[in-house]
Order: structure tokens, then C-alpha cells, then sequence
């Protein structure tokens, strides 16, 4: 009876095994490869019952009853645990946000099946060994179907152990990581951080960590790199050449000095905090943001600024260094927050190279700005008298040098162009700089004024110069430099060349008016009117003679021209109103010009012109100025 009892067992643990047979056989259509090598072992345990209910009657005939008891346990519990790995792998395809758990029981159920398959095949060899024993012949039908059992658990048990399940699980969690990285708006306060953080476990106990932060990168940088394409960034494939001017990509400058700001406080800021939280590892995690950082298209936002660098060298480009190197310093807690790790050395690297550019870049600039202006002074003065653009150039040039924020950026630079240089940085070496830049372009107008041909030219010349740095040195950094004593002198030497103006030229036409020689007789008071008319006509060639000439003269500032042609006015309509009033009443008529002619003419003298290429009104002179090169050219030897 107890012998009957236990072959009953054996046959409800075959039932059972029939049973998880035809369920595996539905399952292992939807599942992948590994699931198909899994159906076909399960088609192996359909025989494998038959084999052991056929076993168990032979069993009965040899006494190997014990045997067959102690297999009857672990034969059941690996059914159990297989129709546990059926459950789970459906759970991981059908259920990916609970892959993460799933994969942990899954490989345990696995485990504890290869276990299971390790008793049985022990068992049953001890079976076919006392079925071998009792002389059953090797093609014993009983003893042929005890072998292919343990065949077929040996299969069962190695297919536990390849991985095939497994690494298809794993494929389905990086799948799903993947897909919460894509929809996840981390934005919000609530993003799934524990789930992230939950597969990311996962995949580093199982050695697959690599896999994760691949993912990772992979989706940040091509959600960082689109958002970096939203703010138009089309300007960073500009190729600049030391040929090329600054001042081509000038305003792409102040747009590359806004995007580099949001890349660094916002973009990158916000990347270096999600890979705090979503990891663990601190080394593996700041290496991917470190591959995040450098293939995002924040490269190509640093690289723009050396590229500027290697523009042509020419006054302006020192102000569009300095506003890099403002940008620099200006981001320079986020630099060593961001990539002060042992991953980010390509951007370290990239950021001293930067920086040295433009600090040697702007340094070289400045220095040569005094010897610039002095190798100018060999050029021609202008021919009309006007202000030449070299003097608009360097005033308006030294005063944006002055404004504090490039003052204070153009300060550090010097000082810490001296310091690797191993030169003793100057308190005031800007200031004084600036100041015998203009110095020496005071010396250019003396030596210009002293080239012209005409006197009163070369009055007019200065006085138009020293009105424009007065007035451009009024009230401003410039003029703070330079002293009120310095705007003062200046004002002064305004009135001064226009008195010397007004003898070398206009007064001059007032003594051909003299009256010497008009009455017909000595101590007489009749007037010889022809000789009147005569003198006349002899002053008004000359005002046409100086007229021509003199239209072709400029006063670039409006209250300038406006102030002396009214001195040429009083200097010379009252005296020629005053000779035909007493010499000539009645026959004005004859004359070629009236008194308010000669206003009207007088009135239109010195008005600006421009061409596009030279410039002659004092706010046009000054626009010039800012977009002017001034390129720098080797000095002679």
C-alpha cells in the first residue's frame, strides 16, 4: 500500500507537469528567443512525465521506491517554479514599470529552477544506475526513457544558466529606462526619480551599469542638443579667419554671450543635477554628464568665442575680447561647479586656452593703440579741414575703454597679462595709457595744421578739432581723465584759432572797403562814385574767390558752424552794409550783391556732406568712428 502511494504521487506530480506543459506551450508564442528555447525544453518535460509514470511501474519490479520518493519533491517544485518563470517573464513584457522588481524575482526563480533540476538529475541517476545494475539491457526501453529525463533536465538546467531569459529581461528594462527618460518632463517636481534610480540599481548589480548611462546620455544629449537649436545658434558655424573682421559677427558676440550664460545657469546646470539624482555613483554619473556636456552643442557655443579670436587684429576686436573675457569671469563659479571633475578636462583645457587668447589677444591690442596713433601722423591731414577720423576713432575709442565695464574687465586682463609675463602690474596704467594716447594725438593735429598750405586752413582745422575733443571729452570719463583744465584750455583755444580764422582770411576782404581816394577834391565832400562802385566790385570778387574756395571747407558740428559763420557775418556784412549805405544809397541795384545776400551766402558755408565714405557731421563722425577698423599695421622699423 505505502508502495501504491507513492506511485499515486508520481502520477498527480506528472498531472501537474502536464498541466504547466500546455501553459508554456501558449506563452512561448509571444515571447522572444529565449522564450522559444524555454517552450521547447517544455516540450521535452511533456515526455519527460510520460517517461517517469513508465519509470515508476519498472520501479515497483527493482524496489527502488526510496529513490523515486526523493525525487517525487524536487520534480514537483520545479514544476511550481516554472510555471513562476512563465509568470514573471509575462509580467516583464506585458508590464515594464514593474521590470525593475520582476527581473530580481525573475532571476531567482531561475536559480532556484536550476537548483531544482541539479536534485533531480542526482535522483534519477541514482535510478538508472540500479536499473544498469539489475542487468537491463542498454536498450531497455525503461532504462532508454530514465536516460533522456536526465538529458532533458540537464538541458532545463543549462538553459537556466546561459542568461537567454535574463538578457532578454534586461532588454526590456533598458527599454523601459528609455522610455521614461523620452516622456519625462523633468521640469516637473514629481518626475519618476525612484523609478529611474530603481532600474539603474538594477542594472549596475548586474554589471550592465554601462548600458544605463549610455541610455542616459544618449536621450539628454539629444533633448539638451534641441533645445540648444531652439535659440537659433545657426551663427556658431561661422568659419572666421584672421582675415576676417570682428566686426562682421559683432552682434552674434552679445547673442553668444547670452546663449553661453543660459547653456551653463540653466541647460547644463539643470543636466548636472539630474545626474546626481538619477544615480549613485558619483565617478560613473559625472562621466556621463561630462559626454552630455561636450556632445550637446555646448562645444560649439565655446568654440565661437576662440574662433573670434582668430580674427583680424584691429582696434574694435579689443572690445569684443574684453566682452568675452567679461563672459568668462562672469560664469566663472559655474565653470568650477560644472566641469572642476576629472571628466571634464576637455572643456578645462578648452576654457585656459580661452582665456589666454583673449587675454594675450586684448593685451597686444591696447599696447599698440599709442603707436598706432603715432604712426597716423604720417598720413595727409583732411583736405576740407574737417576732423579727421582718427581723432573721432580714438576719443569715442578711449572713452568706451573708460565705461566701467570695460575699464574694470580691461584692468584684469592687463594684470594678469603682467603677471604671467612676471612684470610688476601699475596701479593706473590704463589711465595713463589713454592719456598719452591722447596726448600723442594732440601732437598728430599740431603737426596736420602745420601741413597746410593755407593759413587760414590750418586755423580752421584746429579750431574744428579742438571743438570736437572739447565737446567730446565734456562730461564723460574721458573728460574725467583728462582733467576740467584740460576741456577748459581747449575751449579756450576754440576762440583763439577762430580770431587767427577770421584775420588770415574774411577781415581781409573788410580793408578793400576803405574810403581813401572816393571825393572828387581834396577836403571835398562829393563822392567819385565809380571809384566807390569800382572798390566794390573788387571786394565782391574777392568774398566769390574766398567763397568758392572756402565752400569747400567743413565744420562738422552744428553750433560750430552756425557760431562762426555769425562771426564772419558781424566781421563782414556790417562794414560792406555801412560803404553802400554811404557811398553807393540809390544804386544798389547795380551792385552784385546786397547786404542780405551776402548773409544768406555767408550763412550756407561749411554744411556737412556725406558720402558713405567720408564722413563730415559730428554725430555721422562719431558712427563712423564705432564702425571704423582702424586695422593695425606693423609699425616702421
Amino acid at each position: 500500500m505505502e508502495e501504491s502511494h507513492g506511485v499515486d504521487n508520481l502520477l498527480a506530480a506528472t498531472e501537474i507537469l502536464r498541466s504547466s506543459i500546455e501553459k508554456s506551450r501558449d506563452i512561448g508564442i509571444a515571447v522572444d528567443q529565449s522564450g522559444f528555447r524555454l517552450q521547447q525544453t517544455s516540450h521535452n518535460l511533456a515526455s519527460l512525465q510520460c517517461s517517469v509514470k513508465n519509470i515508476a511501474t519498472k520501479c515497483r519490479v527493482y524496489g527502488i521506491r526510496g529513490h523515486l520518493d526523493r525525487a517525487i519533491g524536487p520534480a514537483a517544485a520545479l514544476l511550481q517554479v516554472l510555471d513562476l518563470v512563465h509568470e514573471l517573464q509575462n509580467s516583464i513584457q506585458f508590464d515594464p514599470p514593474r521590470a525593475a522588481t520582476s527581473i530580481t524575482r525573475l532571476q531567482e526563480a531561475l536559480k532556484l529552477l536550476a537548483d531544482n533540476c541539479t536534485l533531480l538529475i542526482l535522483w534519477l541517476q541514482d535510478a538508472v544506475h540500479i536499473l544498469t545494475s539489475n542487468a537491463a539491457s542498454p536498450d531497455d526501453w525503461y532504462l532508454v526513457r530514465a536516460s533522456k529525463v536526465v538529458s532533458i533536465l540537464r538541458e532545463l538546467q543549462l538553459f537556466c544558466q546561459d542568461g537567454g531569459v535574463i538578457s532578454s529581461a534586461f532588454v526590456t528594462l533598458e527599454n523601459e529606462y528609455r522610455r521614461l527618460l523620452t516622456q519625462t518632463d523633468f521640469s516637473h517636481p514629481t518626475f519618476p526619480e525612484p523609478e529611474l534610480q530603481a532600474i539603474a540599481r538594477v542594472l549596475a548589480a548586474n554589471n550592465r551599469l554601462h548600458r544605463c548611462t549610455s541610455i542616459y546620455a544618449q536621450v539628454r544629449i539629444a533633448e539638451a542638443r534641441a533645445t540648444l537649436q531652439a535659440l537659433h545658434v545657426d551663427y556658431l558655424g561661422i568659419q572666421l579667419s584672421e582675415m576676417d573682421s570682428v566686426q562682421n559677427v559683432e552682434t552674434y558676440i552679445y547673442q553668444w554671450d547670452n546663449h553661453m550664460e543660459f547653456a551653463l545657469r540653466n541647460l547644463l546646470l539643470n543636466e548636472y543635477r539630474l545626474c546626481k539624482k538619477v544615480g549613485d555613483d558619483d565617478d560613473v554619473w559625472m562621466n556621463c554628464f561630462a559626454k552630455i556636456a561636450t556632445e550637446c552643442g555646448f562645444i560649439e557655443i565655446f568654440d565661437f568665442g576662440s574662433s573670434v579670436c582668430n580674427c583680424k587684429k584691429e582696434a574694435m576686436k579689443l572690445l569684443s575680447l574684453l566682452k568675452i573675457f567679461s563672459t568668462l569671469d562672469r560664469l566663472r563659479l559655474q565653470f568650477n561647479q560644472l566641469f572642476n571633475g576629472k571628466f571634464c578636462l576637455e572643456i578645462q583645457n578648452k576654457t585656459r586656452a580661452l582665456v589666454k587668447k583673449v587675454v594675450d589677444g586684448a593685451s597686444e591690442i591696447f599696447w599698440e593703440l599709442l603707436a598706432q596713433v603715432e604712426l597716423q601722423r604720417e598720413t595727409d591731414p583732411p583736405p576740407d579741414g574737417s576732423v579727421p577720423r582718427i581723432v573721432c576713432f580714438v576719443t569715442d575709442y578711449c572713452n568706451k575703454l573708460l565705461v566701467e565695464e570695460n575699464s574694470s574687465i580691461l584692468t584684469r586682463v592687463l594684470e594678469i597679462s603682467q603677471v604671467w609675463n612676471r612684470a610688476c602690474f601699475e596701479q593706473g596704467l590704463l589711465s595713463n595709457e589713454i592719456h598719452n594716447t591722447m596726448k600723442a594725438l594732440e601732437t598728430s593735429l599740431e603737426s596736420w595744421a602745420q601741413s597746410y598750405n593755407d593759413t587760414a586752413l590750418s586755423y580752421l582745422f584746429m579750431m574744428n578739432n579742438h571743438w570736437y575733443l572739447c565737446n567730446s571729452a565734456r562730461g564723460n570719463k574721458l573728460g574725467e581723465l583728462m582733467g576740467k583744465s584740460w576741456v577748459w584750455a581747449y575751449e579756450e583755444s576754440v576762440e583763439y584759432y577762430a580770431a587767427l580764422y577770421l584775420r588770415e582770411s574774411w577781415e581781409k576782404l573788410v580793408v578793400l572797403l576803405h574810403e581813401e581816394g572816393l571825393t572828387l577834391f581834396p577836403g571835398g565832400r562829393a563822392i567819385n562814385r565809380e571809384v566807390a562802385k569800382k572798390r566794390i566790385t573788387i571786394f565782391c570778387e574777392a568774398f566769390d574767390e574766398m567763397y568758392k574756395k572756402q565752400s569747400k571747407w567743413i565744420l562738422c558740428d552744428k553750433a560750430l558752424r552756425w557760431k562762426t559763420c555769425h562771426l564772419i557775418v558781424e566781421a563782414v556784412v556790417p562794414s560792406y552794409k555801412s560803404y553802400l549805405q554811404r557811398f553807393m544809397s540809390g544804386l544798389e541795384h547795380e551792385l552784385n550783391y546786397t547786404a542780405e545776400r551776402l548773409e544768406e551766402l555767408i550763412a550756407l558755408l561749411f554744411q556737412p556732406t556725406y558720402d558713405g565714405s567720408k564722413c563730415t557731421d559730428l554725430k555721422g563722425m562719431k558712427n563712423a568712428a564705432a564702425i571704423s577698423h582702424f586695422s593695425y599695421t606693423p609699425a616702421a622699423a
